[in-house]
């Protein structure tokens, strides 16, 4: 006669710690992404979170997983914020508010500015959330033309070039001064104006010549 193995372990705890670890690893994971880039590998956010290599794996098999989970709902809620600028009834400062908010996301994260600039990583939930972006940001585009406010040479495909522009300037200043890129964006969108008017007032000082040197030291091409 079989002996009786007794009562099987509980699988519940199991499950909660690895929900406990998985948050654990995102929350490493968007600090290190948000500072490296999606240069980052596995192993650097299993050691940053304090967790054992395979640990990591076995809830996120390859780097695509992860990126997959960090950032389709960061790109989602730049999708929302174009729905939200759609509303507005005006279509210059629907497409000001936009571009702002947009950047003001990523700008404390490189890792979300590189998804939004390259096709390497998300090629699921993150292709899916850039696609649906497309349409939304055209149709910003188009009414802020239709209103006089945008110039009518620009096109929507000159919207990653916008970010990309104003990214450089995040990555060149950060050590120095991280919010100077409010001073550069500023500058863009006065050129964007259809018409010329009376230039904004910029947000942000210049760097004085120290401290474009400083940038210049700590900068990495």
């Amino acid at each position: 006669m079989a002996r009786d193995a007794g009562p099987a372990a509980p699988a519940r705890p199991l499950r909660r710690d690895a929900e406990l670890n998985r948050r654990r690893i995102l929350a490493s994971a968007r600090e290190v992404f948000g500072r490296r880039g999606l240069e980052a590998t596995l192993d650097d956010i299993a050691h940053h979170a304090g967790l054992g290599v395979g640990t990591v794996y076995r809830r996120f098999p390859s780097k695509e997983h992860l990126v997959e989970a960090m950032f389709a709902e960061r790109m989602e809620e730049i999708g929302d914020l174009a729905e939200e600028a759609l509303k507005a009834e005006d279509a210059w400062q629907a497409f000001v508010d936009f571009t702002w908010k947009s950047i003001e996301l990523h700008s404390g994260d490189r890792g979300l500015r590189e998804i939004m600039l390259s096709n390497k990583f998300g090629h699921e939930h993150v292709a899916e959330a850039k696609a649906r972006m497309v349409p939304l940001i055209t149709r910003l585009v188009e009414r802020a033309q239709e209103a006089g406010g945008l110039r009518a040479d620009f096109s929507p495909t000159d919207i990653p070039l916008l970010h990309m522009m104003v990214g450089s300037a995040i990555e060149f200043t950060c050590a120095v001064e991280p919010d100077l890129w409010r001073r550069c964006l500023t500058m863009l969108l006065d050129g964007l104006r259809a018409a010329p008017g009376k230039p904004s007032k910029l947000p942000h000082p210049p760097l004085d010549v120290a401290e474009v040197d400083e940038a210049m030291s700590c900068w990495r091409p």
